[in-house]
């Protein structure tokens, strides 16, 4: 007599609907809580936009993020793409480059970059978390290399204001851009072959290869995606900055990785939603937000910051530890 398989009981399904709702619950009650602190400063509508334009920076980052993590890999060097992407851009118009193509030029830069990493990772079999960690110091020093150690400020475009358009009668400019591409995104991970393949290779590689993904491929196009969202988000940040700083954006990749897991993903792979990053980047930029407000110390702000990222990774293995095989 053979024993039945057991399956999920209401706990089970007590605990998914509650990992599923979590991080809308956590958004929720954080923006509750600096809003009783703080209530004339935290809830107006330039402070919304403020938010706002911030999580669209980490948003868009997240974005590549999700799809890196959810193929079973880790991306270090968010930031220090962002911030070479910003210097590329200045130097771009600098040299008498449009403001659409220096911003092409940004993207691309980030977007070779992945490449680079994804060939070390995918033909040489080296791992990911090392590959991107050293390239998060090398493209921090590129960035410093070609600014000249100093911030870069050209002349003014139209690229400058993207991050203020429509602030004042409605969402500024780089939120709709993270939101359509958080549709693209969502949209490409359930209906595409592609997407599939990505869930796939981090739910278990060695199966997705023998069920014939190239699993190769889709580290490579994945660690390349990640990395020129990383690009566009250094687009938003220089329209922020005004300029090219080779020093920006640092720590970044923690703020993103945060967002993803705190929305939901597993970093052991297979798993990961877009709304729930996109939740998880407003949640990042709430806390920023409301300890400024709060008139808290740097310092203090990054003992915060840290909480939030080891919650996410506990959040992240009790998950795993709670999901029925």
């Amino acid at each position: 007599m053979t024993a039945e398989p057991k399956r999920p009981g209401f706990s089970h399904a007590l605990w998914r609907g509650v990992t599923t709702a979590g991080p809308v619950l956590g958004l929720v009650g954080v923006c509750v809580l600096f809003a009783a602190l703080r209530f004339h400063t935290f809830v107006s509508r330039d402070n919304l936009a403020i938010v706002l334009e911030q999580t669209a920076v980490i948003g868009i980052a997240a974005l590549g993020m999700t799809l890196v993590i959810i193929a079973g890999g880790i991306d270090l060097s968010v930031g220090s793409i962002i911030a070479l992407g910003t210097v590329a851009i200045a130097l771009l118009i600098q040299r008498g480059w449009s403001p659409v193509l220096a911003a092409l030029g940004g993207v691309a830069a980030g977007a070779l970059c992945g490449v680079f990493s994804g060939l070390l990772i995918t033909r040489l079999r080296l791992l990911p978390f090392v590959v991107t960690l050293g390239m998060m110091g090398a493209l921090r020093g590129a960035a410093k290399g070609l600014a000249g150690e100093q911030t870069i400020y050209p002349d003014e475009t139209w690229l400058n204001g993207l991050m203020q358009i429509g602030r004042r009668g409605g969402l500024p400019g780089g939120v709709w851009l993270m939101l359509g591409l958080s549709v693209v995104v969502a949209l490409g991970l359930r209906y595409t072959r592609f997407g599939r393949h990505v869930f796939a290779v981090g739910s278990n590689e060695q199966t997705a290869r023998l069920c014939g993904v190239p699993v190769e491929r889709v580290k490579l196009l994945v660690y390349t995606l990640g990395a020129g969202f990383a690009g566009l988000a250094a687009v938003l940040q220089f329209a922020y900055l005004t300029g090219g700083d080779p020093t920006t954006a640092a720590g970044y990749e923690l703020n993103v990785i945060a967002a993803v897991v705190i929305g939901g993903a597993s970093l052991a792979g297979g798993q990961g939603t877009v709304t729930g990053t996109i939740v998880g980047a407003l949640i990042m930029s709430v806390v920023a937000n409301g300890c400024t407000k709060l008139g808290l110390a740097n310092w203090v702000q990054e003992i915060v910051t840290g909480g939030i990222i080891v919650a996410a990774v506990l959040l992240d293995y009790v998950r795993r530890r709670e999901t029925p095989r």
